[in-house]
């Protein structure tokens, strides 16, 4: 892959050279059009081909290798008793103040176990061999310290052959690389940084606007804003609203620079408009941001709508992969956990987009920054997971800790009491609303 980008920009610089020569305009146009449709072919056909591979790996029957235990390890996508919720059904799987009471049991569960006194963890007890079983390389939430780069111990365990970890492992790359500032990026982004306008900067302060949209940041706010067909067929305006230190889809958009981070970080201006370009994809989404200080979301009133746009447009998960990284990275890292708590709730507890859950645990949770959340995100994943014994996003002696801990899924609900409270109140604001419309 290195190779194959290295070929790419090499063969781009030559573009850009030719056009100096000659300004062909046209020609680099249709470059770019041939660039960013063979990315997106390469994306979509990566994606298959990882489907059929790990189908092909189930029809083997790969098994896992801890003794007795010998039961298939299914993908938790391909699963039959998983299924799509949609309007049509919503009374019939949910019947009307099931939900409510199922959550205030969890709260009187969770009320009882506040009582009980619990084991205190020490640092150490969160480190992990290299031998365990689901222990991978590219996860340090689990360590005390971060690990030195290039020190990396490899060692085959039978969880090497769960397809259901592999995928987790490759997504782990991606997000240590990012948690790390991208150190391996430091002078590919010289590279590549063609000047230093601080395009980005720029865009957030309303003195450019995006390319090749050409619409400025107060104009996205205001014209965008609503508009759910625009903002879902419309592709390159992500990396001018969420900009990162990686590079997009949209080859015309340029990668954040260090001095564009310490700058925007020092500007109200761009904060604020930061905010709202945040609020503006979270009524994209069906999410409401019911507190600018702490960052805490609940559903919108359009939710259900929402909800199932995004659960059938799986492309919405990589952006909001992005979302969370640039929150970290300008200024907002205290935003990250309670969206990514939002996602768990309801993807595991609610079950109302089982089509973004793998994203949730592979990506989202491994976007936050703050060790001690992305621990307690972990920990609310692994009790609220259908089937515990696939849990594959933690290692085997955390999760053992944990299971002895603790009396099973209760002390999921003890990590969240508010959540609980808040999603009940919801659901009877949404029968009063029905009410009043019917």
């Amino acid at each position: 892959m290195k190779i194959v980008s290295l070929l790419c920009n090499f063969v781009e610089r030559l573009v850009w050279l030719f056009m100096a020569m000659f300004n062909f305009n046209r020609l680099y146009s249709a470059y770019g059009w041939f660039r960013r449709t063979l990315c997106f072919f390469w994306r979509y056909t990566k994606r298959i081909f990882n489907q059929i591979c790990g189908y092909l790996l189930l029809r083997i029957g790969w098994r896992k290798d801890n003794g007795s235990q010998g039961e298939l390890e299914v993908n938790a996508e391909d699963r039959p008793t998983e299924r799509r919720y949609s309007d049509q059904d919503e009374v019939s799987l949910s019947p009307e103040g099931q939900h409510e009471a199922a959550c205030r049991e969890r709260a009187a569960d969770s009320h009882r176990e506040l009582t009980r006194k619990r084991p205190r963890f020490e640092e150490d007890d969160y480190r992990v061999e290299p031998t365990d079983e689901l222990y991978c390389d590219y996860d340090s939430t689990w360590e005390s310290e971060e690990p030195q780069r290039g020190k990396v111990t490899r060692t085959k365990r039978p969880a090497a052959y769960n397809y259901l970890f592999m995928r987790f492992e490759n997504a782990a790359k991606d997000m240590q690389n990012y948690r790390h500032d991208y150190p391996s990026q430091a002078r590919q982004q010289q590279w590549n940084q063609v000047s230093d306008e601080k395009p980005n900067l720029q865009f957030y302060l309303g003195r450019k606007c995006s390319v090749p949209d050409g619409v400025y940041v107060d104009s996205f706010h205001e014209e965008w804003y609503g508009q759910y067909n625009r903002l879902e067929s419309v592709h390159s305006y992500i990396q001018w609203l969420f900009p990162l230190q990686e590079p997009g889809m949209n080859y015309e958009a340029t990668t954040l620079t260090k001095e564009e981070i310490t700058e925007f970080c020092q500007s109200d201006t761009a904060k604020t408009n930061l905010v709202k370009s945040y609020k503006l994809m979270l009524d994209f989404y069906g999410i409401e941001l019911c507190d600018e200080k702490t960052g805490e979301v609940k559903r919108a009133s359009n939710w259900r709508e929402r909800f199932n746009n995004l659960n059938s447009r799986l492309h919405n998960n990589l952006r909001i992969t992005r979302i969370l990284k640039c929150l970290g990275t300008l200024g907002y890292r205290h935003y990250q956990a309670p969206l990514v708590r939002f996602f768990l709730d309801e993807t595991l507890v609610n079950g109302r987009l089982p089509d973004v859950k793998l994203s949730v645990l592979n990506y989202f949770v491994f976007a936050v920054l703050d060790k001690r959340e992305r621990r307690n995100l972990v920990k609310f994943a692994y009790f609220n997971y259908d089937r515990e014994e696939e849990f594959v996003w933690c290692p085997k002696k955390i999760q053992m800790i944990w299971s002895q801990g603790m009396e099973g899924r209760k002390e999921a609900c003890e990590l969240d009491l508010n959540r609980v409270s808040q999603y009940s109140e919801d659901e009877s604001q949404d029968e009063e609303n029905e009410a009043e419309t019917t």
